[in-house]
């Protein structure tokens, strides 16, 4: 996959974390957004590199979606564990 698909895929990925942990980011829409594409990035690189799994090349495979999702979810718990709700 290109950086275009990856970054459609963080998009997706970050707005289905935000579906898996409700609740107000202290980035808001953006901010998740932006932890969405990160964590496609981080959790395909976790998944070749420690998993030995590598990423495929098709988008509609499914490791690589459950591994965008996952990172998009550890990146949006971390952060709001470290920046708490800052919106209030």
């Amino acid at each position: 996959m290109g950086v275009i698909s990856w970054i459609i895929l963080g998009l997706l990925a970050g707005a289905i974390a935000k579906i898996l942990l409700p609740g107000r980011d202290p980035g808001g829409l953006i901010g998740t957004t932006l932890i969405g594409i990160a964590g496609a990035f981080v959790g395909g690189w976790l998944s070749a590199r420690f998993l030995d799994r590598p990423v495929e090349k098709h988008f509609f495979d499914l490791p690589t979606w459950g591994a965008a999702i996952g990172g998009s979810l550890v990146l949006l718990v971390l952060y709001r564990l470290l920046f708490g709700n800052s919106r209030d």
